[in-house]
């Protein structure tokens, strides 16, 4: 039918051509026209979904995706090989032979010589403790310190400013040592400033005379052993060549107890050209209930500060609010986490168990003995003084 043919002869339709949907000139680019033709045929839920929950999960996976990681750790991380724990008895009106027995071992005639070796940062009141705690047994004090952190900022060398003063009465078993940073630019992992200062204090071992079967203490400042731990092990014979200490773990203070797995401090019988100083895992050997580990207890909110930034974690500090000294003191009284972090646990079970703010102890029972004979001046670490000074 002549009606329903075009011009040319071929079919027709009655329907206007969609004019918005045409070909449309180059030099218009994405033109509202051309948007509105793309979303023609989407629901109205869709343009919801693409336009907010979209964004919306973007940023949260931003704001949160390194808590979501951790969360999410038990899906793509084994638990570690559990430890071989060695039950650990003592009492002060046992007899060392006794003790010695009790773990399994002889005793030896006369102790063996001791060693503690730190890397020291800027913790004066820890490391006091610390060595008022070792010092009725520790032969020589050896402390290397460097005018860097491991992330590569400057800092002054806090030790030596205090050495003359607090530090006094450890000067005949002291051996020091300080070195440079590297300040090397675009090296961005801190734990390579770790390991080099790790290998400096080697060196600085065998200038102090340490010798074969003498033992050594590797662990950080914050890591303290109990001095009947150490007395122990210089008495007893045949003792694992390296053991680790199992170390009750606190956060800010003695007044937020976590739990008792901190297990990087270590004693080792001394061997020449076998023994590396380090603060890794190096035997499956432990020993239980050995002394306590302080993380993050300074006296200066200014203190706390400084560490999350210079510490070998520093990527933790997501944002710069994380670093204002109101919210820094708020989080040392609720007992909360200073980076915002999901517990670093290998099951379900224990991360949603240690998730939200530590509870507080109120028991200063068995803390190291110096710390109690001055809690006035160390008063910041007991239980109910959770204000800082602020530098």
């Amino acid at each position: 039918m002549w009606w329903m043919m075009g011009e040319n002869g071929g079919h027709y339709c009655s329907k206007k051509s969609d004019d918005l949907c045409g070909t449309q000139d180059s030099d218009r680019g994405f033109s509202i026209t051309r948007l509105c033709c793309m979303l023609r045929g989407v629901d109205l839920k869709s343009i919801i979904f693409l336009l907010v929950i979209v964004p919306m999960c973007v940023i949260g996976i931003y704001i949160h995706g390194l808590k979501i990681s951790y969360f999410l750790r038990p899906l793509w991380e084994s638990p570690p090989k559990p430890f071989h724990n060695i039950p650990h008895y003592h009492h002060e009106n046992a007899s060392m032979e006794s003790l010695c027995k009790l773990h399994g071992w002889g005793v030896r005639e006369y102790p063996r010589r001791v060693y503690d070796a730190v890397l020291f940062s800027t913790e004066v009141e820890l490391l006091t403790i610390r060595w008022q705690e070792l010092y009725p047994y520790v032969t020589q004090f050896v402390l290397l310190e460097s005018n860097s952190t491991f992330t590569g900022l400057p800092k002054p060398l806090v030790f030596a400013s205090h050495r003359a003063d607090e530090f006094k009465f450890i000067e005949p078993r002291l051996t020091y040592g300080s070195i440079g940073g590297r300040f090397k630019k675009g090296e961005k992992n801190p734990f390579y400033e770790e390991a080099y200062q790790r290998v400096a204090l080697d060196q600085l071992l065998r200038l102090a005379g340490i010798t074969d079967d003498d033992l050594l203490i590797m662990s950080d400042v914050d890591e303290i052993p109990s001095r009947h731990t150490i007395n122990l092990l210089r008495w007893c014979d045949d003792i694992p060549e390296i053991l680790h200490l199992r170390l009750k773990n606190y956060l800010y203070s003695f007044e937020f107890p976590v739990d008792d797995k901190s297990w990087r401090a270590s004693v080792h019988r001394y061997k020449t050209g076998k023994t590396k100083y380090a603060h890794y895992r190096q035997s499956d050997e432990i020993l239980a209930d050995s002394g306590w580990h302080c993380s993050f207890c300074f006296r200066r909110i200014s203190e706390f500060v400084f560490k999350m930034k210079a510490y070998s974690h520093y990527d933790r500090v997501r944002f710069g609010h994380y670093l204002n000294p109101k919210r820094v003191q708020r989080v040392i009284c609720t007992g909360e986490d200073l980076f915002d972090m999901i517990p670093e646990e290998y099951t379900f079970k224990d991360i949603i168990g240690k998730m939200g703010p530590i509870p507080h102890s109120y028991s200063a029972v068995h803390l190291p003995a110096y710390l109690l004979e001055n809690a006035e001046r160390y008063k910041f670490l007991l239980p109910g003084n959770c204000l800082r000074d602020k530098e």
